[in-house]
């Protein structure tokens, strides 16, 4: 028989051993020149993701439990689209070798190269098929269009209002 102070044990040692995990290198071939420019924050911003993949969720809802992901995700993808669209900072190799590494999400930096698609929070505001009415998410929603009084908070990710 299983005593129950042993299942504990063995989810804390599991808790613990996912805080000291080193992270595991993606792919064989080497990263390109540059990488040790990003590495820093991209490392940073994977243990964000950690620590928001273990919060605990109990007194959410479960859509509100993954709103910490979607930010994080969010906020990796634009990184590497400021480094490489906006401030040419790294090159066509490196960026190319972020999206293959899933440091970036491809798809959603193809929809803030479209216009109206600039500040897009997440690629689910945009389904049509997910929502109810066959419509875009509320966030989409420009804020002069909305009553003053209206607070906006998206269902899939949190956001406040990404239409402009």
């Amino acid at each position: 028989p299983i005593l129950l102070e042993e299942v504990f044990f063995f989810l804390e040692a599991k808790t613990l051993q996912v805080h000291i995990m080193p992270k595991v290198s993606r792919s064989k071939r080497p990263p390109p020149e540059g990488w040790e420019l990003v590495e820093p924050t991209l490392d940073e911003l994977d243990m964000k993701m950690r620590e928001a993949e273990l919060e605990p969720h109990e007194g959410k809802r479960k859509c509100e439990a993954l709103w910490p992901i979607f930010r994080i995700h969010h906020q990796k993808s634009r990184y590497i689209f400021n480094l490489y669209f906006k401030k040419k900072l790294i090159s066509k190799e490196l960026y190319d070798y972020c999206i293959k590494e899933g440091h970036a999400d491809a798809n959603l930096i193809a929809k803030w190269k479209k216009p109206g698609y600039e500040s897009l929070c997440c690629l689910g505001c945009v389904q049509t098929k997910d929502t109810n009415h066959g419509t875009t998410c509320i966030c989409r929603v420009p804020r002069s269009k909305l009553p003053d009084e209206k607070v906006v908070e998206c269902v899939n990710c949190g956001c406040r209002g990404c239409g402009h």
